[in-house]
């Protein structure tokens, strides 16, 4: 019973352990500004994609990652519609810290709430009339690596600055 336990990640409380506990729709919004007139042009939209990711700490050991998508679908310069989505999740997590944990929240957590956020997008649109929009895959580990060396940058650029001062 003990080797069960240990196994599932239950016997040793410093075991790093991760758990999904939770998705859910936190925001979404839909608009067609410009409908029904929309519907009579050739449909060719130029599509943009606005992706963004947060993190709240719940408890000890919980958090909410809230994986955010703007999506606006453009005719020219008249917008056929604007999609604003916030899918959340949340996570446990335990025995991680620092870099890793990091990479959990801004990385891991997004990957997992993607397919999520695409289908809801994905039904939304249909749901309004237009032809379906199943968005390309993201990678956040690219994502998350990017934000850090911007971070890394901006933070370099600050001691200089404060050493010229």
């Amino acid at each position: 019973m003990a080797d069960n336990q240990q196994a599932a990640g239950t016997g040793n409380p410093n075991q790093p352990q991760f758990a999904l506990q939770r998705i859910y729709i936190k925001d979404l919004s839909f608009e067609s500004p410009n409908a029904p007139l929309v519907f009579q042009e050739q449909w060719k939209p130029h599509v943009n994609l606005d992706l963004n990711t947060s993190h709240t700490k719940i408890s000890d050991n919980q958090f909410e990652v809230v994986l955010s998508l703007t999506i606006t679908a453009k005719l020219e310069e008249k917008v056929a519609y604007l999609i604003e989505v916030q899918q959340a999740g949340v996570f446990m997590v335990q025995g991680i810290e620092g870099p890793q944990l990091g990479q959990m929240l801004g990385a891991y957590c997004p990957t997992i709430l993607f397919p999520y956020a695409r289908e809801t997008i994905d039904s939304v649109v249909n749901k309004g009339s237009y032809p379906g929009l199943m968005l390309a895959p993201v990678n956040f580990d690219a994502i998350y690596a990017q934000a850090l060396q911007r971070q890394q940058q901006e933070a370099e650029a600050q001691v200089e600055e404060e050493k010229t001062h």
